[in-house]
Order: C-alpha cells, then structure tokens, then sequence
C-alpha cells in the first residue's frame, strides 16, 4: 500500500522555486559575515543551520579561533535582541535567570529578569561556570521559558543559545551535565586556520584601529518563514529509515555490522538525536536550495548532531578512542538507501 500522507509526497515543482526565493538571504548572511569572519565557512554554515531548524549550537575550540567573534557578528547581522554572559566559577543562577527583588517601600517582591530574555543569548565559555549554573539553562533551552520564585515567564521568539566551552582538559573547566549536552541540537568543533586564512587574518586585522562593521541583513519575520519552509522540506521514508538506523547504530552497533565498536560506546544517542539529525538535515537541503533531503546532507551533518550525545566508554579513553571517530566508522557502516 503506498503511502499518501502529506508528509511525505515529493515537492512540487512551484516548491523549489519558493525555497529558492527564501532562501537568498542566506547567502547575504555569508557574504556580511564573512566582513568580519576570514574563512570558517563550516561554522559560519553550521550557526545559520541551528538558527533555521531552532536548535542550540555548542562551539568548542581552544581560545582564539573567532568563536565569541562569530557569534557576536552573526547577531550584529540580524535584527534581534543579543545578550551575551560571561560564564566563570563565582557566577549564580540567578544572574542568568533572573530573580526575586524585595523592595522596602512597596513591602513586596518585584522580579527582575535575567540576560537569558534575549533572542540570541551567547553563553560565553559555559563550561568555566560548575554544574548547578550550567543547569539554570536547562528549562529555558528545552522549553522556552523559565520559572523565577513561583512565576513562569516566556522567553522571547526566536530564542536560541549559541554557547563556546574550551577543551575539557584546559585549566579551570567543568565537564557539562550530560542532560544538558543533549539540549544542544549541534556541537561544532573549530579548528585552526590552514595557511591561507592564516595570512587573510593577518591582512585584515594587523591594525591597532582596525573595526569592522557589518550591517544587519535578515529580521525575525524572515527568520519565522524560512523555518516554515524548513518543515515543508521533503525528507523520503528511506531516508528516515537510514536516519533512525545510523541513530540506532550508536546503541547497538553490533546489529549493523560494527561489533567492533560494542566495546567503545557506553551510551547511545538519545531520541532527541533523531529529531534534531532530521531538522538539522532539511535545514542544511534549505540552505542549498533545495526542497528535498539526500543522504548526503544527513552524512553531512550527523558527526555535529551525533558527537556530544555518544557517551564513550572508558576502553575508549584509554585507546583514544573518540565519538568522532565511532561516527565516522557508523557512517562507513549503515548501508546508505
């Protein structure tokens, strides 16, 4: 029996062409970051796919590979409200969420709200700051909203954490709560520069009065329509079937040819893999132009979706083993449709 459910009827034609039309300013997106930001398209890419499918991006990198820069001009290039914390040990909860102020005169309790009411919130360095503040974030990542005394408040629209953490073993960091590394639906790890971006860099920058400006390209409307047209992306029963098989390899990899990696993986990803594998794909077929998804866009993007949920185990420590590298192999593996 064929399946005629909406969802998953090819696009038509007219489809394609307005996929195209909304998606120009991504392009415009690029071309006024890439003002500020030498090279780094893969992040570049990989910020404008968490704010189309409303997913929050981790970013982690060893200090000085332009990520706070990245997503300080990304904000300056829309039109949105941007707060930006500075994660270090002696933070609270409170300075992120906000809290309960009593006032002497009026003789009761006024709220006053955090730097998490924003539409792009920067969490700066997030793992320098321990647990119990990492956690102040959790409600609002999940749900868009947070709870100050007995008030629920919701968070303004578009909301989305774009958060940097340094290497775990670099002094003073505290590792993040596994509950919350699922929270975030992609986890990018920036690289150094080759040669090339390397000179660019220094072109560019080696001034002591050297300011770049860039101009805000896309607003919060547009932001809305293309994550319509994300949702309408036409994602193919096979390909959900290889998607939820690549995500069911990190559970049982046995069962797909990997027995290899039993050993390696502690924990599997979680269902919420799925649904942000899934969204992260159309957004990155949005991002081409396109109204469908391959395969190669879920291979694309599933190490940065997949890395931060795969718990490894401590055989893998010791051998160096990492959930990059039990990705790459699940990727090898799973037969593609």
């Amino acid at each position: 029996m064929n399946d005629t459910s909406t969802e998953n009827k090819p696009p038509a034609p007219e489809q394609q062409e307005r996929i195209k039309s909304e998606a120009s300013w991504v392009t415009l997106l690029r071309q006024e970051i890439g003002k500020v930001i030498v090279g780094q398209k893969y992040l570049i890419d990989r910020l404008i796919v968490g704010l189309l499918a409303n997913g929050h991006v981790l970013l982690e990198g060893v200090p000085g590979l332009a990520k706070t820069l990245a997503v300080k001009t990304l904000a300056d290039c829309i039109k949105a409200d941007f707060k930006r914390i500075q994660f270090t040990p002696d933070l609270l909860p409170a300075d992120v969420v906000g809290t309960l102020i009593y006032s002497p005169n009026q003789g009761e309790f006024s709220t006053k709200k955090g730097p998490i009411f924003a539409n792009l919130l920067l969490a700066d360095e997030i793992n320098r700051a321990p647990a119990k503040v990492q956690s102040a974030l959790l409600e609002g990542m999940q749900e868009r909203q947070v709870t100050i005394g007995d008030k629920t408040f919701p968070l303004p629209t578009p909301f989305l954490v774009l958060a940097t953490e340094n290497p775990i073993d670099q002094e003073g960091t505290y590792p993040l709560p596994e509950a919350q590394m699922d929270r975030f639906m992609l986890k990018l790890v920036v690289d150094y520069p080759d040669r090339e971006e390397e000179l660019k860099i220094l072109d560019s920058n080696a001034n002591v009065s050297v300011k770049h400006q860039v101009s805000p390209v896309v607003d919060a409307e547009t932001i809305f329509r293309a994550r319509d047209m994300v949702d309408q992306i036409y994602l193919d029963n096979k390909l959900k079937g290889y998607l939820v098989d690549l995500v069911l390899s990190t559970r049982k990899p046995g069962q797909y040819g990997a027995s290899e990696l039993d050993a390696f993986i502690r924990f599997g990803v979680s269902p919420r893999a799925t649904i942000s594998l899934a969204l992260a794909s159309k957004a990155v077929a949005f991002m081409n132009e396109r109204s469908f998804v391959t395969p190669q866009d879920i291979k694309d993007v599933a190490p940065d979706v997949l890395r931060h949920r795969i718990i490894v185990s401590y055989e893998a420590e010791a051998e160096d083993v990492s959930s990059d590298d039990i990705i790459g192999k699940l990727l090898e593996t799973v037969p593609v449709p």
